[in-house]
């Protein structure tokens, strides 16, 4: 399967809440980090933070607009949606691919900053 599939599938698996999916598609060192650097280490405690994200923001979904691939990771440009606004609106995410599973799920805030170092083109 393609990184971008993998990516694709993930990104379902999320916005679908769906624990058991996410699970197969992690490896066992899987990192989360979110937006502020935060730092999640391992598949059960990712498991765990996703569980209790899912219950506390039932309506989050990521939209996906556009994929950078390559060297075993993906840059994802989209937005959120969510009923907290904190979670709503212009995103960034990069994700990183060993033998068909994620090893690493990044969010980012949608700055130029963090446009620039991923690599990021703006849109004109």
């Amino acid at each position: 399967m393609a990184l971008t599939e993998i990516i694709v599938q993930f990104n379902e698996c999320i916005n679908a809440r769906d624990i058991n999916g996410l699970a197969s598609l992690m490896s066992e060192d899987h990192a989360f980090i979110d937006s502020e650097n935060s730092i999640v280490r391992g598949k059960a405690a990712s498991l765990d933070a996703w569980r209790g994200f899912f219950a506390q923001f039932p309506d989050y979904r990521n939209h996906f607009k556009r994929f950078i691939s390559g060297m075993g990771q993906v840059t994802v440009v989209g937005h959120s949606t969510c009923s907290e606004p904190a979670l709503d609106g212009p995103a960034l995410w990069k994700a990183t691919v060993k033998d068909g599973k994620v090893t690493e799920w990044r969010v980012y805030e949608d700055t130029p900053e963090n446009r620039a170092t991923l690599g990021i083109a703006d849109e004109g």
